[in-house]
């Protein structure tokens, strides 16, 4: 799967995913290292062919020994050749596995800690499954990279050649593997989607039972407090439930789709050794000839074997690992954002004092156009308000500004010059945005509020008391530095209040010309959101660009520019 402009992700159909080679070098070393085994592999089974049909017919019609030494020398040397080749690249698919997961992981924690990659953030928070894909999932990206890749390599190469080592010395053999051979594909393909469907069913239920536990672990002096404790029993039951029936569901279908496809190669081999029995008693054919076929065509189907028993043991490593490409996948090359596939430029653009003008904008949805040729400009010292209903692209405008979604119609200028996306995330750094769903890393509170860069201690003293952090602070502290407390994933810890005013706080505190806020004042009081708004128009009346997404009265009443997605009317 790859990510898709508005961060959904699409199937990758590529047995062997480009991704992982464009990021791993790693994986690029590892792909030359296992086709050259591969070759030298292949070489050393037709050797091990010939030398066992010359032997064995040589017994038969009869020849000198040094023929037969030489041949049973050459027997040996092939397979020698083959288990020192066998060997060797199983030892270096182990450590470039761990070489090749080190790297994807770490491509994966730095898109988390990435400040300039709020928006990836967010879509992982909401899907639950950052855990998931860090520990278990990528581990078991080591089956397929140890398994499944060495045997699909071979299935390219070894398959082919076998195939025409046997039609040279007997067509008919031939043309039997090449007409049978393809039922074991076409059936490794319908099992290999199934398998696809009940491995990302399994993952998604272990990601749910994660988090789930992860929130009743937390809740857990709540539900002491209000007698409640005993009540989530039912709940971590039917988790383990749906995760068991996930599990067996996969194995199951592994189970029956290694004996199918077992039964059809086995099938195939059969028919070739009758048709090579018969046209031996009928003196159709050499006996050389015969044996070489019968010794080399199990060879030809076994590859495709071993790509549909590694298929199932490292599906769960892919499923995994298509979560972690899509966060870390790259934008297409030479694209501007825009989609007009011009360079992409990231000159400097100073927002300080500068008009912000959305000119157009439009960005297709799943159900038509969220936002729509929206034409809005927000002047420096002003509040901008976008309103509208659900769906009616408020988030979405916020995040094109800030560089994160690919606009698919119109433009967005500052100061007279139209950005390029490659630009609006150069300018990240002038901008202090609070998203929807504001990113909260594992870590201590003090890492949280300096998640986007140090500080100044009034700014940060100010801010928290416009938001009310400052008393939270104190409860969750109990007293003490809450800069060591620590916080779990997604904010594990505070409640959905406390972690919105922790947000809040970091986002005001910091010293940036451009305020960028999506429902910046969910879940907090009234009071709070007076002096949140408060604090919000003394930054606008000190020079500062605001624009705001939400719908709550406060802020229509206090904004400069109201501008309803929904109705396109704005006053």
């Amino acid at each position: 799967m790859s990510a898709t402009p508005d961060g959904s992700t699409r199937d990758s159909r590529a047995p062997l995913d480009p991704r992982l080679l464009r990021l791993s070098p790693a994986a690029r070393r590892y792909l030359g290292v296992t086709v050259g085994a591969g070759l030298l592999t292949t070489v050393s089974v037709v050797v091990v062919a010939f030398a066992v049909a010359s032997i064995l017919s040589e017994l038969v019609t009869g020849s000198t020994d040094s023929v037969r030494i030489t041949h049973l020398l050459l027997l040996v040397g092939g397979f020698a050749v083959q288990i020192a080749t066998t060997y060797a690249s199983q030892r270096y698919a182990q450590r470039a596995a761990a070489s090749v997961i080190g790297e994807v992981r770490n491509d994966v924690l730095g898109v988390l800690t990435d400040p300039a990659r709020t928006e990836a953030r967010r879509l992982v928070a909401v899907r639950g499954r950052a855990t998931t894909v860090l520990l278990r999932g990528l581990d078991d990206l080591g089956p397929y990279l140890s398994g499944y890749v060495p045997s699909l390599i071979l299935a390219t190469t070894l398959t082919p050649i076998v195939i025409a080592v046997i039609a040279a010395v007997d067509l008919v053999s031939a043309g039997l593997i090449v007409l049978t051979i393809p039922l074991i594909p076409i059936f490794g393909i319908l099992i290999g989607l199934m398998t696809r469907d009940r491995t990302q069913a399994k993952l998604n239920a272990t990601a749910r039972q994660q988090s789930m536990l992860l929130d009743l672990i937390a809740g857990i002096p709540t539900l002491r407090a209000v007698h409640r404790a005993q009540g989530a029993a039912k709940q971590v039951e039917e988790l383990g439930t749906s995760w068991r029936r996930s599990t067996m569901s996969t194995l199951r279908v592994a189970f029956l789709s290694g004996a199918w496809l077992e039964l059809m190669a086995t099938l195939s081999v059969a028919l070739v050794a009758v048709s090579i029995g018969l046209r031996l008693v009928y003196g159709e054919m050499s006996l050389f000839a015969g044996v070489l076929a019968l010794v080399l065509a199990p060879e030809a189907f076994r590859p495709l074997r071993q790509v549909g028993a590694a298929f199932h043991d490292s599906a769960d490593g892919v499923a995994a690992t298509n979560d972690a490409f899509a966060l870390v996948a790259d934008a297409p090359a030479g694209t501007n954002g825009n989609g007009d596939g011009s360079a992409a430029t990231t000159a400097p653009v100073v927002l300080s004092g500068a008009e912000i003008t959305f000119a157009g904008v439009g960005v297709r949805a799943r159900d038509g156009w969220a936002p729509r040729a929206l034409d809005v400009v927000c002047v420096p010292g002003t509040i901008t308000v976008l309103t509208g209903p659900n769906g009616s692209g408020k988030s979405t405008a916020l995040a094109a500004l800030m560089g994160l979604v690919r606009l698919d119609a119109g433009v967005i200028v500052v100061d007279g010059h139209e950005l390029s996306s490659a630009q609006r995330t150069a300018c990240q750094p002038q901008m202090a945005w609070l998203p929807q769903h504001p990113a909260i890393v594992p870590g201590t509170v003090a890492d949280n509020l300096e998640l986007y860069g140090s500080l100044d201690p009034i700014a940060l003293a100010v801010a928290a008391r416009a938001t009310g952090w400052d008393r939270v602070a104190h409860e969750v502290g109990g007293g003490a530095d809450v800069g060591a407390t620590m916080l779990g994933e997604g904010g594990v810890g505070l409640s959905a209040g406390q972690r919105q005013r922790l947000a809040l706080t970091r986002t005001l505190a910091r010293d940036v010309p451009v305020l960028v806020l999506d429902e910046p004042t969910a879940h907090l009081d009234v009071k709070a959101r007076e002096r949140v708004v408060a604090e919000v128009a003394a930054r606008a009346q000190a020079g500062a660009t605001v624009i705001v997404a939400a719908h709550r009265a406060d802020w229509l009443d206090s904004a400069d520019l109201v501008v309803d997605l929904g109705a396109a009317v704005s006053r």
